[in-house]
């Protein structure tokens, strides 16, 4: 877990990340965070990085992860914080709204939109072969995984996930398989960016990363009000691939979002990716400052 502390009375954001993602994937927002005045907190999930590896990964929840968060700012005293989800994140920053709403100043995601417990939108009418559903099954991912060093896994998955195309696996073809080695980096993301990835993942392994969030995502969670009230904001890449899960663009063009989170906005930037934190950090940055400062003047 990296801090980086303004004062003890400024706001706080958490940030939390998806998969491959680490704390560092947020290495640009934590700064300019700081720079603006406010205390950032990007912790790895347990079983992510640095954070310890379950003894029974197998048996992690989403709900350990919400656990985590309150543990979090009440260890650090924090009464009220900005969420910042990425991917799965936002199920994390969404629920944890909906059960701890008096802790939650607002909500920014990055890659996914809000979708109500017991909704989905990335399960329907999808192929056997997506990577989502190769990943669910137990032992199948890290068998596909242990092919590789953990460095060539995490570059594959970069390289895969910075694609404008769902990861669609053929038969007999394992999700490892679509990426050329030939294939270069995305050009936002260095070699050394690579090695920190792959030097934590080390540590931590995948299992618990593949149960939460894949092996976890038909986990019910108890509340009985589905609808988010805190302001929000919305960032995804024009060309981010999971606007091609079935009924996404619906769901965000069409305004469906606005139904279960009222004080939502949401922007698109064209050029953008699944990861648009680190490859456009400024516009993110200026993006997630701004709110910010417009939910502390509202």
């Amino acid at each position: 877990m990296l801090q980086r502390l303004a004062t003890q009375a400024s706001p706080v954001v958490v940030f939390l990340h998806g998969f491959p993602e680490i704390w560092y994937s947020w290495r640009h927002q934590m700064i300019a965070a700081a720079d603006a005045g406010i205390r950032a907190i990007a912790p790895d999930y347990r079983g992510y990085g640095l954070s310890e590896v379950p003894a029974e990964p197998q048996k992690t929840t989403f709900k350990d992860l919400l656990e985590d968060l309150l543990a979090i700012l009440d260890f650090f005293s924090i009464s009220k914080a900005f969420i910042v989800g990425k991917d799965f994140g936002t199920r994390t920053a969404y629920f944890f709204a909906l059960l701890h709403p008096e802790r939650v100043s607002g909500i920014a995601t990055l890659g996914a939109p809000y979708v109500p417990p017991g909704a989905s939108l990335s399960s329907r009418h999808v192929s056997e072969g997506l990577y989502i559903s190769r990943w669910q099954t137990p032992e199948r991912a890290e068998a596909d995984f242990e092919r590789f060093d953990t460095k060539t896994v995490i570059r594959n998955i970069y390289i895969l996930f910075s694609g404008a195309e769902l990861p669609m696996a053929e038969e007999g073809k394992e999700v490892m398989d679509l990426v050329d080695q030939g294939t270069p980096l995305p050009y936002w993301f260095t070699e050394e960016d690579l090695r920190t990835y792959a030097e934590h993942y080390k540590n931590s392994g995948f299992l618990t990363p593949m149960q939460v969030p894949y092996r976890s995502l038909r986990e019910s969670i108890d509340v009985r009000n589905v609808v988010v009230e805190v302001p929000a904001l919305l960032i995804m890449g024009g060309k981010d691939y999971t606007l091609k899960f079935p009924g996404m663009e619906e769901y965000l063009n069409e305004k469906k979002a606005k139904d279960y989170v009222p004080n939502l906005e949401t922007v698109f930037l064209d050029e953008g990716t699944h990861f648009v934190q680190e490859q456009f950090p400024d516009q993110v940055n200026r993006l997630l400052i701004a709110f910010f400062n417009k939910c502390q003047t509202t």
